[in-house]
């Protein structure tokens, strides 16, 4: 009955017309921000300060969505922080709980609500922490360290680094895309006793530097972004037995376009909630590159690729309706908001839509 409450009294805090947006920083900003999106005009309102916390890289919600947790840095020791959400979307500081093995890059939480997992890029780790019944952070209850190596692209694959961490929509696996192994490392999950046991793996293409995953609205295919080689690799995905099988790759950019950069990787990929088209970050040429998916086998095709009025695209996002992506400029401390055509998947820039937040890397919508 209370999350009831919280829930309802937050409901009628946030105008029907908009959804409250929490901003995840690095060390240049001051901790997890928030503000409001108009999702009749895409303005942000007034942007503030949620929570003090240094470098509350990644936000992730309970299923619940009462509690916010962030990977983050307390007393230079990197934590799992969790936060309650107030009625207003104002963050109170639940408690925290230590990585022990270098700061985590991508926190999760099983759809059960019983526990989360967090990456350690550095570490080269996995870890799963418990909840409690009302959302606060358990001391990590397990460590699952990588092992290997692809040692295609040598100063970023001699070693294990774990870039996500994600569920199948039954809940049944965990999946952990290793940018340095060039897999995905599948687990299968005891929602009982919120434990991982070590399952196989997905093969990426080599040198392609797995990131971040995203499954198709239907559960048919996984959609693996590439950091290293600036694509998406689609799998035909099998949920009775968790494995995967490579289908087809989509390049973000032109070898020519990227050639003109001396720096490029990407960042995030995002899915429409119409599942009709993917949307992934740029970083380098400094821009988001919008596919159309082929419902049926799971193709990618670009649509077109769009400049996010900014530098260095760490992270993007859209609301629950689809009709707003917004992308983080990290190096020039912007988020830009776009209009989604929904049926084009093309983006259009409104004018007066770049919003000034310091070192944004995360961006989390409570739709």
């Amino acid at each position: 009955m209370l999350r009831f409450l919280v829930l309802f009294g937050f409901l009628l805090a946030i105008p029907l017309h908009a959804t409250v947006v929490y901003f995840g920083t690095g060390g240049k900003g001051e901790g997890i921000y928030r503000a409001r999106l108009n999702l009749e005009s895409g303005q942000l309102s007034k942007i503030q300060l949620a929570a003090a916390v240094n470098r509350p890289g990644f936000l992730t919600f309970h299923p619940q969505r009462t509690v916010l947790y962030a990977v983050a840095e307390i007393e230079k020791e990197p934590v799992v922080a969790a936060y309650r959400i107030e009625a207003d979307g104002s963050l109170i500081f639940y408690n925290a709980s230590p990585i022990g093995d270098g700061g985590g890059c991508h926190i999760a939480v099983h759809p059960s609500g019983r526990f989360l997992l967090t990456a350690q890029y550095g570490g080269g780790s996995v870890a799963v922490f418990p909840l409690q019944p009302d959302g606060r952070v358990g001391e990590r209850s397990q460590l699952i360290e990588h092992e290997g190596a692809s040692g295609v692209v040598a100063n970023r694959q001699a070693a294990p680094h774990p870039h996500w961490v994600g569920f199948s929509p039954d809940g049944r696996f965990a999946f952990v895309p290793d940018l340095g192994l060039d897999q995905i490392i599948t687990y299968r999950v005891d929602q009982d006793l919120g434990r991982l046991e070590a399952d196989g793996v997905i093969k990426a293409l080599p040198g392609s530097g797995p990131r971040h995953m995203r499954f198709s609205r239907d559960g048919r295919f996984i959609y693996l972004l590439n950091e290293l080689s600036l694509s998406v690799t689609t799998f035909a995905y099998h949920p009775e037995t968790g494995r995967a099988e490579r289908l087809s790759t989509a390049p973000a950019l032109s070898e020519k376009v990227k050639a003109e950069e001396s720096f490029n990787s990407s960042s995030e990929i995002i899915i429409h909630p119409n599942g009709r088209f993917i949307y992934t970050g740029n970083r380098g040429h400094d821009s988001v590159t919008a596919y159309e998916a082929d419902i049926e086998t799971g193709e990618l095709n670009v649509i077109e690729v769009e400049p996010i009025r900014g530098s260095w695209p760490r992270n993007i996002n859209m609301d629950v309706t689809g009709r707003w992506l917004l992308a983080a400029g990290r190096k020039s401390n912007t988020v830009a908001v776009f209009e989604v055509d929904p049926e084009s998947g093309e983006l259009t820039f409104p004018r007066n839509r770049v919003f000034n937040i310091p070192d944004v890397m995360c961006i989390l919508l409570n739709d």
